[in-house]
């Protein structure tokens, strides 16, 4: 089957499916795919092969299609095509819930070079990830993917992934409401203050007034318990808030006592000075519990920790 006879079978594939005769149409497309030679035609069909069985959950066969077209993909070298084959992939394993292997193929996407595709296709790949952050409850990270995937939608006029991002939004904002009733019920005030700082953040991303009110709330139970790093977190919040209103007075008192919550909690780099969450970056603890930049430990190579000079055999993770 030539280029243009493997064209004119994927536009006849795609009219079945579009008056609602999806077997129709993956019969089509399977015998496509056993007879065409043209492998950009094969990386087509099996992206609307992947597309047909999401919308049919079908989410095996979706994986199963997803895995052969990144194949394709690879032999085509086109790295469009990687980027798209990539995001079917992660695509698939959400659907399936398996959320750790979606956030590294997102990941895997988000590192491939800039292509024409990227900004058409960034977005999405952020919505995918926020989805996964989200079912496995990594709540602030999620609202971070569904912040850059709204972004996406904004500048390239999406409508169709801005509706979608509001939809994984209300699920969002569903799962921290239901921590919240846990929190009330179980008499937990640092989860609460946790919850208020997620509500706040959605408010935030939205542009609603209600941010203020939720913060001014987690902050009085934060204060209440002594919860010093909600209090950073809900100063740092504060502050990106007042900087987009232009509130410069409140801006300063909100930096202000961003640095005072760093100082108390000595949540800063032993190496570099620079305090620790204000951006995001991997952290290593020593065995002596000090906790430092991972690229800062890996510049200077120490054998013992900087603050205390213990022995820093066996770092682990943060």
């Amino acid at each position: 089957m030539g280029q243009d006879q493997t064209k004119q079978q994927i536009e006849t594939g795609l009219q079945l499916y579009q008056s609602n005769q999806p077997e129709k149409a993956l019969q089509v497309w399977t015998r496509v795919l056993e007879k065409s030679a043209d492998l950009v035609g094969r990386f087509r069909v099996l992206g609307c092969l992947v597309t047909a069985h999401s919308e049919m959950g079908r989410y095996k066969e979706m994986l199963k299609f997803a895995v052969v077209q990144i194949d394709t993909a690879r032999e085509l070298e086109d790295a469009d095509f990687l980027l798209e084959s990539y995001l079917n992939l992660a695509r698939s394993n959400e659907k399936l819930c398996e959320f750790h292997k979606t956030i590294s193929y997102c990941k895997t996407c988000l590192g491939l070079p800039g292509t024409r595709a990227s900004a058409q296709l960034g977005g999405q790949v952020s919505l995918s990830m926020g989805n996964a952050f989200l079912g496995l409850s990594l709540f602030q990270k999620a609202l971070e993917s569904f912040e850059k995937a709204l972004r996406s939608a904004h500048n390239n006029d999406d409508a169709m992934l801005e509706c979608r991002v509001c939809c994984s939004l209300g699920s969002f904002y569903a799962q921290v409401k239901e921590s919240m009733k846990i929190a009330l019920q179980h008499g937990d005030r640092p989860l609460q203050a946790l919850c208020l700082l997620c509500f706040a953040d959605i408010h935030r991303s939205r542009g609603d007034l209600e941010a203020l009110e939720a913060i001014e709330r987690a902050q009085d139970l934060a204060e209440e318990v002594g919860n010093k790093l909600s209090q950073l977190k809900l100063h740092c919040l504060s502050e990106r808030i007042c900087r987009s209103k232009g509130l410069q007075r409140e801006l300063r008192a909100h930096v202000v006592r961003f640095h005072e919550c760093v100082e108390e909690t000595e949540l800063y780099c032993g190496l570099c000075g620079e305090s620790i969450g204000e951006r995001n970056s991997r952290l290593q603890a020593l065995p002596c519990s000090h906790v430092f930049h991972l690229r800062c430990l890996q510049k200077s190579g120490p054998r013992s920790c900087p603050n205390c000079r213990r022995s820093s055999m066996k770092p682990g993770f943060v």
